[in-house]
């Protein structure tokens, strides 16, 4: 499907999210064990895991504009030394503070990782074969968040939690290495879409980073984005906990289980993309954007429903079921919303404009953990943190049926719609 000489840079970016959520997850894999050492409440863990995204979330926008200024290549090489060397850093915290000061850092790093795949694709591969492309180079972060569970749990057994932290950080920088030495920013000939390059072209001036960053159409991808990311993080950071604390997991069982949902996640993000191209191939009529809002409109609404129900069951099977089958219709919209910004924005913004996309949909990761935290203090009981999250889904779900649009360039009192 894909041609040979794009496979070694899809390989390298889903190698590259595979690390990313090896990297990220660890924390979440190893927090019984971290909690106890360093005598931390589920308060100080809600806050520990959202400070994450404090420096995620701005260097999402951030690392965008370096993408589209300084190449998407170089941008992940830097991206990837610097989150590698504060993953094995938090082997070196010593309390709450100092693994704050250590996560912001490690989530500047990370920041960039979406964006920069996003890049890479729009640079490599034609507009039919970007979703696609797209949805397997990030697969490879559910198969990472998959592999943690085994790999941290183990070591955190056998050994110390911290080695597992250091053994982590070595991959990544093994990575970065391949990463500099076999991938070009982009093909000797481009790989750009004809559709595109003709809009561009007819548009006769490029439009500023200003004038998308007020579209509604990428604000509400933004907010759906943001129920994504809401889901996902209660998932990524709470779920492990939740099997220990509410379901009476063993630290050794719960990180089997978790392998199941992250799994199913992998599944979905690989398919999602493909089956939003096969929806555009099959209803072309209807334009791109349709075949982005089929996806993206059905698989959140039913991601909503299995983790809004899955706080109210009452045995560990059925509670991880819909968890499972919650991550599987969530990723299966995984690249919908990178798909979007490519399909409406021009070549020389997707970097920018999806940098701030993720950047708002990423504050989901300050507030939705520490939340989390907050309402099991109170409650006791994980069961309003399953709703509130699936109650956000199905708004940002419907949000989407009524707000993203294709965006109406003005040129001349004539109406330009970038439908592509």
């Amino acid at each position: 499907m894909f041609a040979k000489n794009r496979l070694p840079v899809l390989i390298l970016l889903f190698l590259a999210g595979v690390v990313n959520y090896l990297d990220r997850s660890a924390l979440s894999i190893g927090a019984p064990f971290i909690s106890h050492d360093l005598s931390l409440s589920a308060t100080q863990m809600g806050l520990i895991f959202s400070s994450f995204s404090i420096g995620y979330a701005i260097f999402n926008f951030i690392g965008g504009m370096a993408a589209d200024k300084y190449g998407a290549k170089m941008t992940l090489f830097v991206a990837m030394i610097v989150w590698s060397l504060f993953s094995g850093a938090v082997a070196l915290a010593v309390g709450f503070t100092s693994l704050i000061v250590i996560r912001i850092l490690f989530g500047m790093g990370e920041g960039p990782l979406s964006t920069t795949i996003s890049k890479m694709v729009n640079n490599w591969f034609p507009m039919e074969q970007r979703a696609s492309a797209i949805g397997l180079a990030n697969s490879g972060t559910p198969l990472g968040g998959a592999i943690s569970g085994p790999i941290v749990g183990f070591i955190a057994i056998s050994y110390n939690w911290k080695i597992s932290f250091i053994l982590i950080m070595f991959i990544g920088l093994i990575w970065a290495i391949c990463w500099l030495k076999f991938v070009k920013e982009k093909p000797v000939k481009s790989a750009g879409n004809v559709s595109v390059a003709k809009i561009n072209q007819s548009l006769e001036k490029s439009y500023p980073l200003s004038f998308y960053l007020k579209e509604k159409t990428v604000l509400f991808t933004a907010f759906a984005f943001f129920a994504y990311n809401y889901v996902l993080f209660f998932f990524l950071t709470w779920f492990p906990s939740y099997l220990v604390e509410a379901r009476g997991l063993d630290v050794k069982s719960m990180s089997v289980v978790t392998i199941i949902p992250w799994v199913l996640g992998f599944i979905g993000l690989a398919a999602g993309g493909f089956v939003s191209d096969w929806v555009f191939k099959k209803f072309s009529q209807n334009g791109v954007l349709f075949s982005r809002k089929v996806v993206l409109v059905s698989c959140l609404f039913l991601s909503a429903v299995c983790i809004g129900i899955a706080g109210l069951v009452t045995t560990t099977v059925s509670a991880v079921t819909l968890v499972a089958l919650s991550v599987f219709f969530l990723y299966l919209t995984g690249a919908i919303y990178w798909a979007i910004i490519q399909d409406v924005v021009e070549q020389k913004s997707v970097g920018s404009v999806g940098g701030f996309m993720h950047f708002l949909a990423n504050t989901a990761g300050i507030i939705g953990p520490a939340l989390t935290g907050y309402i099991v203090d109170k409650s006791g009981s994980f069961t309003g943190a399953f709703l509130l999250a699936g109650g956000l889904a199905v708004f940002a779900s419907l949000a989407v049926i009524r707000f993203v649009r294709p965006i109406i360039y003005n040129k001349e009192s004539k109406d330009i719609k970038m439908t592509v």
